[in-house]
């Protein structure tokens, strides 16, 4: 019982430890996230951006590594052995067991002096692929912030939805409360009367999914920037939202995106790095020269004539030396090295070919998305505006009995129909914007 209670309270305590160190780390959280602390906060804290600086963190390490190889190396050697064997006994004769001891000390250094390029062409190399690997960062941020714009826009769609249907809710509930008074009166029949009842279910339940929609909106924003289940999540609404943005021309847009994008750049990086490595595979069918140096010394207790110190010192050799190593024939390994370097410079070519015109394509269709879109919202708006107007005249007209329920049903369900079409083509005229801007340089922001 006593080991028991003992396991209790220590699994109290971690648990206890661990919901603090969770809450450690939401200390510095916004109550409410606006647009920009949503992509900030992925910006800084999502894993898979977190595992590509962590890419390019190992690139800077390869560059070090690479500028290192340009200076001399040097080791040192120390070996200590014993040797226990039979000997002759010069003095009694026979053979006597005898351990011998023997030591060799060395250091070594060594510095290459020439290669045909191939330290400075890889150094090259590596600060190509630190600047590729930065990119990569760059184009995995321009993706998460698309994401997470996209995901905010439908939390603001739907919490608008909900607000419009919470609207017509309550007038559906006046009117069922209208239609209580007169059919008590008995101006209107049962019938008419559970019409009154069915449309206000109806309304109800549609905020009911309305509201569903909302909640999965903010899960999904949420889960986007890994933030944890517990945490409650709120977004901040903007003060104000600009549906229909000034924005360039398609040629224009296109040039700014081939001369602005990450993706655009890494792969002009990637013809660079084909280059270097060619060099690189040329420098192999050069000489190598190198440099190298040597001391060393040792001792062996056969020679009990001499000390330790006198063997060290008499024993002690330095040599010095130059070495060129000249290829001659390598079984075709340099020239095939040579040739598929200079494939690789086409085959980069084109993925840079192939990524501009899929850019110059996502571009376009970001245009045509925001000329339909705007549109559509224009169109939008003049259809709700007027589909209110007549609800709300006929909204009237049945508070003076002048118009039966089957008007009135149809006029509201033109209403809701338009007021659904409007937001969805508000927020989508406004994502759009946000899309085409961005692929020009422009930051999303409201």
């Amino acid at each position: 019982m006593k080991k028991f209670l003992i396991i209790l309270i220590a699994a109290i305590t971690l648990s206890s430890a661990g919901i603090h160190a969770q809450d450690s780390t939401l200390q510095n959280l916004p109550l409410q996230w606006s647009l920009q602390d949503c992509i900030e906060y992925a910006r800084k804290n999502n894993i898979q951006i977190n595992t590509l600086r962590l890419n390019s963190s190992s690139a800077e390490q390869d560059l070090l590594q690479s500028k290192a190889a340009r200076l001399p190396s040097v080791s040192a050697s120390l070996s200590q052995s014993m040797v226990n064997g039979k000997q002759t006994d010069v003095v009694v004769g026979g053979l006597q067991t005898q351990a011998n001891f023997s030591g060799n000390y060395g250091i070594n250094s060594s510095v290459t002096l020439y290669n045909g390029g191939y330290l400075k062409n890889d150094i090259t190399a590596k600060q190509i692929s630190l600047q590729s690997a930065n990119l990569s960062v760059q184009e995995a941020q321009n993706d998460i912030t698309l994401n997470i714009t996209e995901s905010f826009l439908n939390i603001l769609l739907a919490q608008e939805t909900t607000t419009y249907l919470e609207d017509v809710l309550v007038t559906s509930q006046a009117q069922l409360k209208q239609g209580q008074q007169r059919y008590d009166a008995g101006s209107i029949s049962k019938k008419d009367f559970l019409q009154f009842e069915a449309q206000t279910a109806s309304d109800e339940y549609n905020l009911v999914n309305a509201k569903n929609n909302y909640r999965m909106n903010l899960l999904t924003l949420k889960q986007t920037l890994q933030l944890p289940s517990s945490y409650d999540f709120k977004v901040a609404v903007p003060d104000s939202i600009t549906v229909q943005e000034l924005m360039p021309n398609l040629a224009a847009a296109q040039d700014a995106a081939q001369a602005t994008r990450p993706e655009i750049k890494n792969d002009q990086l990637g013809i660079d790095l084909a280059h270097v490595n060619l060099l690189k595979a040329k420098a192999g069918t050069l000489p190598t020269v190198s440099l190298g140096a040597n001391l060393a010394s040792g001792y062996a207790n056969l020679n009990a004539d001499n000390k330790y110190f006198t063997q060290i010192n008499n024993n002690f050799y330095q040599s010095f030396g130059l070495t060129v190593s000249v290829p001659i024939y390598s079984r075709r390994v340099n020239k095939t090295n040579i040739e598929k370097s200079k494939i690789a410079i086409d085959q980069a070519k084109l993925i840079l070919a192939d990524t501009k015109i899929t850019l110059n394509g996502q571009v376009e269709q970001a245009y045509i998305n925001v000329q339909n879109r705007q549109a559509q919202y224009t169109a939008a708006e003049k259809q709700m505006n007027a589909s209110q107007q007549s609800y709300d005249i006929t909204n009237e007209q049945l508070r003076l009995g002048a118009v039966n329920m089957v008007e009135l049903q149809q006029q509201k369900n033109l209403y809701v129909q338009a007021l659904q079409s409007y937001i969805q083509a508000k927020y989508s005229a406004i994502l759009y914007n946000k899309i085409y801007n961005f692929y020009t340089g422009v930051p999303v922001s409201f």
